[in-house]
């Protein structure tokens, strides 16, 4: 790692503790035993891409999953199952982006969805008591938001584009390896964040 000035942080799995098992079991219970055949957190259906990119609101993401899963679920049941996966935002990582943003321009990019990102933003306040979760950055992007999805080479693009960032002056840190992989072909530095180790460890 050299000459950097900026960083890129990935959430689930970086900043915020995720579990995609408790998805999938709360879609079981609810009748769904296969949901990994419809979404994983490295690939996802039409329908889930569409919410991840913004193209559906999540109104119409309810009445098309409904349709797909062939079962009468209310929004309540689908959301509640939905955002399962959502765990917390360890302390001690908030403080530690709070001391690193004091030596570097940290952003965010993420891929997420209008339903997880009212849930998280709303899991912040309540675990940081803090109002602002993207106050955290210079600027947080959201796949939901900018229409960009990782790992596509565009939604690198569009990060460094709108922020004037010179790409191997920046580091990417993320815990999936094909965003990983995107970002070292742009030319950033990268950073392969796996369990168990935790932004805590980094050397930077």
């Amino acid at each position: 790692m050299q000459n950097i000035k900026n960083i890129i942080f990935d959430l689930g799995g970086v900043i915020l503790n995720i579990d995609f098992k408790q998805t999938e079991l709360a879609f079981a219970k609810l009748g769904i035993g296969n949901f990994n055949a419809y979404y994983t957190l490295q690939t996802s259906t039409p329908l889930f891409h569409d919410l991840e990119t913004g193209m559906i609101t999540p109104e119409i993401f309810y009445d098309k999953l409904r349709e797909l899963l062939q079962l009468p679920l209310s929004n309540e049941e689908i959301k509640n199952a939905w955002n399962a996966l959502l765990l917390d935002f360890p302390k001690e990582r908030i403080e530690w982006l709070k001391k690193i943003k004091k030596k570097y321009k940290i952003y965010l990019l993420s891929n997420t969805n209008k339903i997880h990102y009212d849930a998280f933003i709303r899991l912040y306040k309540e675990q940081i008591d803090d109002n602002n979760f993207n106050n955290l950055f210079i600027k947080a992007y959201y796949s939901h938001q900018i229409k960009l999805r990782k790992p596509s080479k565009e939604s690198f693009e569009f990060v460094l584009k709108q922020e004037n960032l010179i790409a191997d002056e920046t580091v990417f840190i993320d815990d999936l390896l094909p965003n990983i992989e995107t970002a070292k072909q742009m030319g950033l530095q990268t950073i392969y964040l796996l369990t168990p180790k935790t932004i805590l460890e980094l050397d930077l």
